[in-house]
């Protein structure tokens, strides 16, 4: 922290960039470090750039990315001299989903010398084969979260299998499974298929399989104000589950006796919940916020999603949480949910929060505050 901070103070203040790597969430991101006055800059990977480059580059009054930084992979945004760049460029990094799948937990938080927009040292307690992990961290908080069972053969009910891609290691080859002999037969076929492999099995999280509304719950919790924000909810697109979910149910078993469900994140919509579960989706976060406050000081920052379910409850509803965004969430749609609207009268996206909150930071001095 001392050193991020001897960092900002060499900054020129009023010259800052906005940062990002080219996935996820960068568009939101530079749309509103843009609108708000602050200069973009997206660091791409070769081969995936032309988004970044040309269609949505800043040219002629129109597009929102100023600046680009091509590397051949997106793991070389630490050598030293892409950080000497960045900082040569009063450089604030919004770190996104693709930051830590595609750089290594220990180099980001050890060795990326330019100020994070967030806390960098909770990004890890997303993977679920931490010792302290999110599901510890949401215990912690007093969040309900799903059944965990601890060995395949105590299955005795429907379950989600959450182990990784082989090829892919930081994409979903999830399945389902109601009992020993189930999980038995699906991890055999996905084994031989090559599409998992026995360290991913092993190290697999077997969970309760929650059968309610899923929810994307998203939030921003400012340390400037110590107040949090409801900033929209979400649900996810997923291939192929998505194809198959709008067969007929006769036709959905033709489909699985050849094809295999894969539950990779495509894109998401907008949804909304009742104005009844608003006070539930606060006093959630709030609890999230303060949980990380005391295990994970400084605790969390900025952006976080609350991934789960609202399940029905002798005639209420509750939420349950089985996933975590320690981070700016990935999608840009929450802004076409009422929720910010109801408190800035127009609408906003996370790239505007985010942006607002940096303008902020910057007026009073206290971007040491938002930034790790």
């Amino acid at each position: 922290m001392e050193k991020i901070k001897e960092i900002l103070s060499s900054y020129d203040h009023e010259n800052l960039t906005i940062a990002v790597l080219g996935g996820h969430s960068a568009l939101d991101v530079c749309r509103g470090a843009k609108k708000r006055g602050f200069r973009t800059l997206v660091v791409c990977q070769k081969g995936r750039e032309k988004t970044y480059t040309e269609y949505f580059k800043f040219r002629n009054g129109k597009g929102i990315v100023d600046e680009t930084i091509v590397l051949d992979r997106f793991s070389e945004v630490v050598r030293p001299d892409v950080q000497e760049e960045l900082r040569s460029k009063n450089c604030l990094f919004v770190h996104n989903r693709y930051f830590w799948v595609y750089c290594n937990f220990h180099e980001i938080e050890n060795e990326f010398a330019v100020p994070i927009i967030g806390t960098r040292t909770l990004l890890k307690l997303e993977e679920r084969d931490q010792p302290f992990n999110q599901y510890h961290l949401l215990s912690k908080a007093g969040i309900r979260i799903p059944k965990l069972i601890d060995t395949p053969e105590e299955i005795d009910r429907l379950c989600i299998v959450k182990v990784n891609e082989a090829l892919r290691g930081y994409e979903r080859a999830f399945f389902f499974a109601t009992d020993y002999d189930s999980y038995v037969s699906k991890s055999q076929e996905l084994l031989e298929k090559g599409l998992i492999n026995q360290k991913s099995l092993d190290e697999a999280v077997i969970e309760e399989f929650v059968l309610g509304a899923q929810v994307n719950f998203n939030f921003f919790y400012s340390p400037l104000t110590d107040e949090l924000e409801f900033m929209g909810t979400d649900t996810r697109r997923q291939t192929n589950l998505d194809g198959v979910l709008r067969l007929p149910a006769d036709q959905q078993l033709q489909v699985l006796e050849k094809t295999d469900v894969k539950i990779i994140e495509t894109g998401h919509f907008t949804v909304t919940i009742k104005e009844s579960l608003i006070e539930k989706a606060m006093d959630m976060g709030w609890k999230f916020v303060r949980a990380t406050q005391k295990h994970h000081p400084p605790g969390i920052i900025g952006a976080f999603g609350l991934q789960g379910a609202v399940v029905p409850e002798k005639g209420k509803e509750d939420l349950v949480v089985f996933d975590a965004s320690l981070r700016i969430p990935g999608s840009p749609g929450t802004q076409f949910t009422p929720y910010t609207g109801y408190l800035y009268i127009d609408p906003i996206s996370y790239g505007d929060r985010i942006a607002m909150e940096v303008q902020m930071a910057k007026e009073q001095r206290k971007l040491h505050m938002i930034c790790t």
